[in-house]
């Protein structure tokens, strides 16, 4: 397979962020509505469900009244809420109410709010976990709140192959990028996401614009705001920090992991993963997926080789335990590279180039939500050889898993008001799959 660079020639004007009384910023009528609905997974399999949301002017009720599709018994969760300051700002209260011992593969609605300011929504809960179950994600990073993240939402919101969850890679509402660290940007980003978060999980990851650390300011804590608004079920996989986690869904193991969290040798990340790897079951969940933010392999000038500490400690174990791809976002662009490794490498040896390796991941890199800060155009030449596909333009993926053996992967971009299939693979799973069987169909 030759390298590519596209040639599509896109708009590089700068990205701008929607006016505030946008109708994506919405408020929902209604004194004290719950606002900024979002829900990701609440436990270690997919039976578990995490419902957050914010009331603006007093706490109300943390309690979840729910029931699935096809009962008229209704029953209820109750959470928890908090608040927080950041300079200036002060939050609305930001409820988490952890809902447990769902059934697999079932529809549940779900209500949330009090009195005459009550609102509904619903969610798909997966199936059992299990080898040949298939299952499609989406994948989105880097979005922000500007008209080209607006236009990343509605693709994904149309798109034919229906995503169930959305693998997110971190970079969500750019608040730090404003005076202050405009803390009303996280409130505006949560009402905007609400539509699609409100009704299927987003598996967070968190990115450099999560980490709000501004002595400056007094604000000392970093993740403070990322932290108290996105609940994880981090416990459930032995973490010590909502920043690293893993779940089950479907035929995957997902690992998320933190790149701007200490992860260098006896760090609690490093111990962590080295425990994590060898309890995922292949035969149980096929696809291992890695999710960071800033990649491991980058051409662009953006970042470049800001990934390499990470890749230098972790790349090793990525090839021993077959994972099948690693999804980044940080450079506001999208790449995808061949099945290499660079672990021969050392630093008195010369292998300094990655090589061809059949039991490495496929590197994919998807910041190309649509923040303010633009396009990532600049990319370094030679396009080197691991780098399999490249282009500066916006969009979102899917994931669609088919099978243990097989799963289809598709960029979208963003392109004249349709997003366009402008880039594609087939992955052969890792462990189910010889690689003497896959080299030929990956580098033809």
């Amino acid at each position: 397979m030759d390298e590519k660079t596209t040639t599509f020639v896109r708009d590089d004007s700068l990205s701008v962020d929607m006016p505030i009384d946008s109708d994506v910023f919405r408020v929902p009528p209604g004194y004290n509505a719950p606002q900024q609905v979002h829900i990701t997974q609440g436990d270690h399999v997919g039976k578990g469900v995490i419902i957050s949301w914010i009331t603006p002017h007093e706490p109300g009720s943390s309690t979840v009244k729910y029931w699935a599709e096809n009962s008229e018994f209704e029953l209820k969760a109750h959470g928890f809420y908090l608040a927080y300051k950041y300079f200036n700002y002060t939050s609305g209260y930001i409820h988490h109410c952890t809902i447990h011992n769902l059934e697999f593969d079932t529809k549940y609605y779900y209500e949330v709010g009090i009195g005459n300011t009550t609102r509904q929504f619903w969610f798909k809960t997966p199936p059992p976990v299990g080898p040949n179950v298939p299952y499609t994600f989406g994948l989105i990073g880097d979005l922000g709140q500007t008209y080209n993240s607006n236009t990343t939402l509605t693709h994904y919101e149309k798109n034919p192959v229906k995503g169930q969850t959305i693998l997110y890679v971190g970079d969500l509402s750019y608040a730090d990028d404003f005076p202050y660290h405009d803390n009303t940007k996280w409130d505006t980003w949560g009402r905007f996401t609400e539509r699609i978060a409100a009704y299927q999980p987003w598996i967070w990851t968190a990115g450099n614009h999560e980490i709000d650390f501004a002595p400056e300011l007094g604000e000392t804590r970093p993740f403070k705001p990322y932290t108290c608004r996105y609940h994880l079920p981090y416990t459930a996989s032995n973490s010590t920090s909502p920043l690293w986690y893993s779940i089950k869904r479907a035929s995957t193991y997902i690992i998320v992991l933190s790149s701007y969290s200490a992860f260098g040798k006896y760090t609690p990340q490093y111990k962590w993963l080295v425990k994590e790897l060898p309890k995922v079951n292949r035969t149980e969940t096929p696809w291992l997926i890695v999710l960071m933010h800033s990649p491991m392999y980058n051409s662009y000038v953006n970042h470049y080789m800001e990934g390499e500490t990470v890749r230098v400690l972790y790349e090793k174990w990525f090839v021993e335990y077959k994972v099948d791809v690693v999804f980044a976002g940080h450079v506001h662009a999208y790449e995808r590279s061949k099945r290499v490794s660079n672990i021969a490498y050392s630093i008195v040896n010369g292998l300094h180039n990655p090589i061809n390796d059949q039991s490495a991941p496929v590197y994919i890199t998807i910041g190309d939500g649509g923040n303010i800060e633009g396009l990532a155009t600049a990319m370094t030449e030679p396009q080197p050889s691991y780098s399999a596909y490249r282009e500066a333009s916006f969009g979102h993926g899917i994931l669609d898993i088919k099978n243990r053996t097989h799963a289809y992967f598709s960029w979208n971009r963003n392109q004249d008001g349709y997003a366009v299939v402008a880039d594609s693979i087939w992955l052969y799973n890792r462990y189910w799959t010889h690689p003497e069987q896959t080299s030929l169909a990956l580098f033809r």
